[in-house]
């Protein structure tokens, strides 16, 4: 997710006595806090004539994607009677902290519970909680097995690769790729990180051997999106999703090779990163691509060229379709369905840019902003 500069089943023990009085503390070191804390008025979680209780649990509380989709729920909570606990890792990837949320929100008796997972660390937890009772819903990261949750509600993050991929294949007009892939992680498998990656290398025209995980490509060999030509893939580098990150990942890829035109990143973030280090390599004219399209700087970065081309989620949207479906559940309703043919139920994705390629559907940054992450 943008700042510019975006898979084991267990069982848990029932939360006990001490995780209710330890929640607000597991709160404050998640970076949370919200509408619902822990003990406040309306937060009853399922007893009597108060609000429901539901707790969103994003991967960390600073990412502008991630306070987007706390804005959502937010909203969508006032409108439906729902108080909304919200809670966080410290950083992407910190599955601890996720767990400790997930024990918190059982501790405190919620309906429910909304999670963007960092990865499978928090698969039994999760399972934990539906145990005893609680409607579990993934939002934005697919966990593997996708029945970790009741349902998901996401990208079709594989789709929003192979859009920027085909783009840039266009741009390439038959020219050689030399890539550079800034991933999220090289130490676990995150379905969001898998799907992206190949998804792009896909719509590049590049034969992907493994979709369970990044790298399984051959490093060289001809790519037929576009005009078709030949590609090589310089490195895969870990960003963490992150500005800083993002920025030595670039650097160690451009050690291997000043060569690199082409420039996949996982999100806006670590966009901005890799364009800063273009930037003081002197390293110019490279196509930069990303996937999350948020309004400032992710937007504003496609209309300055800084990105040439972004898949834009909705990730309010994603939050609001939560709220309203634990809303309807804790009230007698039936659960919504997936998106046929997914096993998730699909929020949306549209490719912004501002150098439109004729076949390829896109909005341009003035529709992007207009629309950047809320309803599609």
């Amino acid at each position: 997710m943008f700042t510019l500069p975006s898979i084991t089943r267990g069982s848990r023990p029932a939360a006990g006595v001490t995780l209710a009085a330890a929640a607000a503390l597991v709160l404050a070191a998640c970076g949370g806090g919200g509408t619902g804390a822990p003990g406040g008025a309306g937060s009853d979680g399922g007893g009597g004539g108060g609000k429901i209780a539901v707790t969103l649990i994003t991967k960390t509380s600073t990412n502008p994607f991630f306070v987007a989709m706390q804005q959502g729920a937010k909203k969508a909570g006032e409108e439906k009677g729902v108080a909304i606990t919200t809670a966080a890792g410290k950083s992407d990837g910190d599955t601890d902290g996720q767990v400790k949320a997930v024990e918190a929100a059982v501790a405190r008796g919620d309906k429910g519970i909304l999670i963007v997972p960092s990865g499978p660390g928090v698969n039994s937890a999760i399972e934990s909680a539906r145990n005893q009772g609680l409607f579990v819903i993934a939002l934005d990261t697919p966990p593997d097995p996708a029945d970790t949750v009741d349902i998901t509600f996401a990208t079709d993050n594989f789709k929003a690769g192979e859009l920027i991929g085909k783009w840039a294949a266009a741009q390439m007009d038959g020219k050689k790729a030399t890539i550079a892939m800034l991933d999220l992680f090289n130490d676990k498998v995150v379905s969001v990180d898998v799907q992206r990656d190949t998804g792009f290398l896909t719509g590049m025209g590049i034969d992907v051997k493994d979709k369970t995980k990044n790298g399984s490509e051959a490093p060289t060999g001809k790519y037929t999106g576009g005009k078709g030509g030949d590609y090589q893939v310089v490195c895969h580098e870990p960003t963490q999703g992150a500005a800083d990150t993002g920025k030595t990942a670039m650097e160690n890829c451009l050690s291997k090779s000043k060569d690199i035109n082409v420039v996949y990143t996982i999100n806006e973030p670590s966009a901005a990163g890799a364009a800063e280090a273009l930037g003081t390599a002197k390293v110019s004219g490279a196509l930069v691509v990303s996937v999350d399209g948020g309004c400032n700087p992710g937007i504003t970065s496609v209309k300055s060229g800084a990105i040439g081309a972004t898949s834009q989620q909705y990730p309010k949207k994603m939050a609001e379709l939560g709220i309203e479906a634990l809303a309807k559940i804790a009230k007698g309703g039936e659960p919504p369905a997936v998106t046929p043919g997914l096993d998730f139920l699909d929020a949306g994705v549209s490719l912004v840019t501002d150098k439109p390629v004729s076949g390829l559907e896109s909005i341009d940054s003035a529709k992007g902003a207009e629309q950047c992450w809320g309803k599609k």
